[in-house]
């Protein structure tokens, strides 16, 4: 095996992770509804996962581990990647708006905070920022 192969295995491995991780968040009310489970599909191609490994996450989410970001900047980042994919095809609406402020809370933002946090995020991909400008203004939002 190359060293490639172990970094593409790795890194494959977080994305099921992290996916999995939002199944859970998506399945906290007991039910994935349609937009949800379209958001989904969206996200995992996004991710590069499969369709076969998309319905074994789906079976099996809760055997994958928990893994949020253990830093700020990394939670910004995720935010900001997921922000963008609701923008993806035009696909904001509430339901993915709601789904965003359930994800921001297993990320670890705060909730009595989280509705700021997303709207601020939402309106900064809407605006086009870049990941470097999105992670200064949303660390300084509260300035």
């Amino acid at each position: 095996m190359s060293f490639s192969d172990l970094f593409d295995s790795g890194f494959k491995k977080r994305n099921e992770d992290h996916f999995a991780s939002i199944v859970r968040i998506a399945m906290d009310d007991g039910v994935i509804t349609d937009e949800e489970q379209a958001f989904l599909e969206r996200l995992a191609r996004s991710l590069a996962i499969g369709e076969g490994d998309f319905k074994l996450i789906l079976e099996d989410y809760k055997s994958h581990p928990i893994n949020p970001p253990t830093s700020y900047d990394r939670r910004l980042e995720r935010l900001y990647d997921l922000a963008r994919m609701v923008y993806v095809d035009n696909i904001k609406g509430d339901h993915e708006v709601i789904l965003l402020r359930k994800i921001a809370l297993g990320l670890g933002f705060q909730a009595d905070n989280v509705k700021y946090i997303v709207d601020k995020a939402l309106t900064l991909v809407n605006k086009g920022t870049d990941l470097d400008d999105f992670i200064d203004a949303m660390k300084k939002m509260n300035q």
